[in-house]
């Protein structure tokens, strides 16, 4: 297992500022944070809904069933309004601890250069630049100051779990990614949102613009300015 310090290319796999902002987002004020002994009880409690209800719960959140991955790792629960899509139509989901500690899953359609850090220079950022970057079994570790993650190639998507240096060591980094896994269906079921709750794509209403015309807000003042 070989350490390489490579020159910044290409987009940041973590960078302090991007984890803090979406973390921020994902485990806001309400967050709802799902217990595995609750996932265990409503996973046995009743049979996961048809595929095809599965499949339109996936679609309310502008993602595809099989892009759905869970995780697992020893005292973190996932955080359920995490949930959501990643570009197109990947997903991403954010497992916390009640110390404050956070693990990212991103599902992802990615270049091979993005998971592979060993196969080119790695991504990395002139602020944060990638420090380490080696093969760790089946998977890619790298790390800059700030933050590390895990990344897999699964057909021409790349499942990448990453986490804050301070706040994840790479012991629970490194069994959180060796767990992740697509879906099945009873998972879906735990993970997704209930039918009739996913995020829509509504234009927001501005309570600025006049009924008639362009539509420009009227920015008109008085003559005093």
């Amino acid at each position: 297992m070989t350490s390489h310090t490579r020159p910044p290319r290409l987009r940041p796999v973590l960078t302090a500022l991007a984890l803090t902002l979406t973390l921020a987002a994902a485990t806001g004020c309400g967050t709802e944070v799902a217990s595995d002994a609750e996932a265990a009880r409503s996973a046995s409690a009743a049979p996961a809904p048809d595929r095809a209800e599965l499949e339109a719960r996936a679609r309310a959140v502008q993602t595809v069933a099989e892009h759905v991955w869970v995780t697992e790792a020893p005292g973190y629960t996932l955080a359920r309004q995490s949930v959501g899509v990643v570009g197109d139509d990947g997903f991403g989901s954010v497992y916390t601890t009640a110390e404050g500690g956070q693990i990212q899953l991103r599902v992802e359609r990615l270049p091979h250069a993005d998971a592979d850090c060993t196969d080119g220079p790695a991504a990395g950022s002139a602020q944060d630049p990638v420090v380490t970057c080696e093969r760790d079994g089946e998977q890619w570790y790298r790390a800059t100051e700030s933050g590390h993650a895990y990344a897999q190639e699964q057909g021409d998507l790349v499942v990448t779990v990453s986490g804050a240096r301070e706040a994840v060591d790479r012991a629970a980094l490194r069994a959180a990614a060796r767990a992740a896994h697509r879906a099945d269906d009873h998972e879906l079921d735990q993970v997704l949102p209930p039918a009739g709750e996913g995020p829509g794509r509504q234009p927001v209403e501005r309570g600025d613009l006049p009924p008639v015309g362009d539509g420009a807000p009227n920015n008109d003042v008085g003559a005093s300015g």
